[in-house]
């Protein structure tokens, strides 16, 4: 049964519908498909299978806060180590994300794009439906795929809370 749920969040002064539940501490995350930037769809918890996975939802690499965010994770991805894989997920295109990587010199995170089936948007409640982007989000999974942190930011303009997510993370290797 889908799930739409009207009203959640606002995006340029719009009412949106929120499509998807959201995920909650505790619960197994679902896996998804979704694109890299090379454009081959894969399952992004089954590609990072054992590690522990920080998975941030963001409207699109191209915004200020975006851009600040997966900079900021991709600056503390060498200190976590490798046990921890950090995917940052918009509906950006493949294209558009290789681009920008690129540019921001983004080498410590996996970007992926939820562009063509919008498969984690869905399942992760963080799909707006009429803009047809994501929702904020950040999300620590274990290496068994268990939620230890989830948090939807209020407003798309607001940052994740950085320290509480890099505990988890860190707390999440050692469950």
């Amino acid at each position: 049964m889908r799930i739409e749920r009207p009203g959640l969040i606002k995006f340029a002064g719009q009412e949106q519908t929120v499509v998807g539940a959201d995920i909650r501490v505790g619960q197994k995350a679902p896996d998804f498909t979704v694109q890299r930037n090379d454009w081959v769809p894969i399952r992004a918890l089954k590609e990072t299978r054992g590690k522990v996975r920080i998975i941030a939802s963001v409207p699109s690499l191209d915004t200020p806060v975006c851009d600040r965010e997966t900079r900021k994770f991709n600056e503390e991805a060498a200190a976590l180590g490798e046990e921890i894989a950090i995917l940052v997920i918009s509906m950006d295109l493949p294209v558009a994300q290789k681009r920008w990587c690129g540019a921001a010199g983004v080498e410590q995170v996996m970007t992926l794009s939820d562009a063509a089936r919008a498969d984690f948007g869905r399942k992760y409640g963080t799909l707006m439906k009429e803009a047809r982007i994501l929702r904020r989000a950040v999300f620590v999974l274990d290496r068994n795929r268990f939620v230890h942190y989830a948090a939807y930011m209020p407003t798309n303009g607001d940052e994740p809370d950085y320290a509480a997510v890099l505990a988890a993370a860190r707390s999440a290797l050692l469950a």
